[in-house]
């Protein structure tokens, strides 16, 4: 699961095994716009951090650009492997912020096995047990990077479900109509599949399940070759390829909403750093992150690039 740590092993590992390097200085040539005005954050040298995907490089960038426009100098350690390189950083003061999900800061972090489906209640949750550890979660963003189910446009019009519950009913009424692509370790995790049958009363035949690498799910699903696919709902092929994700009314699913973590002693000397995140952590949702993850994904732009031109297109930076 991308959200997930380094292999268990990893904790016998150095820093550099989940591939912390060295970094590299932001060099952006912006100003504040709606943010950083003032400068807040002059003097300050911040060092951002993310994980390795898409996703995270863009908001490691938007965080950096940020820090930038109100007046820190930046340095660049984004681009991380797995997760406890990242976190390990910011919590040892390698780096100072990262942009994280609380569901993996609650399950895959802080060892809880049961999610909390109330999005800002898990938020509050992770937010208060990770203080004992020196880390700072801000307010999260409506940017839930989360698992579901997505059908294509021709599948959705012959069978017209718009939620897990329906696909539910569905496969009890026609038991051939639901196959499903999946990943392998979606086919076998208790918050995948598996628990999602029990959460929704629903049984669907082993053969009509077929496992394979994330990426082919997209196409597959696109060409119909299965009716319904797993997909992570803010990669940018959902909205590149039309498909219709099916609501999770049931709340199953963890919630990953993504929020600025910073190191909590750096934010004691730089307190501003909350007031400048804070209004772009709110303007970042599912469809924003569909788009901009789809510029990288599909278009094939750079990942910071399209980080400064969202900044600059939403006013935060000039």
């Amino acid at each position: 699961m991308r959200r997930g740590a380094c292999l268990l092993a990893a904790g016998l590992m150095t820093m550099s095994g989940c591939g912390l390097t060295s970094g590299s200085p932001m060099a952006d040539d912006v100003e504040p716009g709606t943010i950083g005005r003032g400068e807040p954050l002059k003097g300050a040298r911040l060092t951002v951090t993310s994980k390795e995907f898409t996703e995270q490089l863009i908001l490691g960038a938007i965080m950096g650009i940020a820090f930038q426009a109100a007046g820190a100098d930046v340095l660049d350690r984004t681009g991380i492997q797995g997760s406890i390189g990242s976190r390990e950083a910011v919590k040892k003061g390698d780096a100072d912020a990262q942009f994280e999900y609380t569901g993996t800061g609650w399950i895959t972090y802080l060892g809880n096995s049961r999610p909390i489906p109330d999005p800002e209640k898990q938020w509050a949750a992770v937010r208060d047990a990770d203080a004992r550890n020196g880390l700072t979660w801000l307010p999260p963003a409506r940017l839930n990077n989360t698992y579901a189910l997505a059908m294509n446009q021709a599948n959705f019009r012959k069978y017209a479900t718009r939620t897990l519950s329906q696909v539910a009913a569905l496969a009890a009424k026609d038991p051939g109509a639901v196959t499903l692509c999946v990943e392998s370790e979606f086919a076998n995790r208790a918050d995948g599949l598996p628990g999602l049958e029990k959460a929704y009363g629903m049984s669907v035949p082993a053969r009509n399940v077929t496992q394979m690498d994330t990426g082919i799910i997209y196409t597959q699903v696109a060409k119909g070759k299965c009716t319904y696919g797993e997909v992570f709902t803010t990669d940018g092929r959902i909205k590149s390829m039309n498909l219709v994700v099916m609501e999770d009314d049931k709340k199953f699913f963890p919630n990953y909403n993504a929020a600025p973590v910073v190191n909590t002693k750096v934010l004691k000397r730089w307190p501003a750093i909350a007031s400048v995140i804070e209004p772009v952590t709110r303007k970042l949702d599912n469809s924003v992150a569909q788009t901009l993850n789809g510029k990288v994904d599909v278009d094939g732009q750079d990942p910071h690039q399209v980080a400064l031109d969202w900044m600059k297109q939403e006013g935060f930076v000039k």
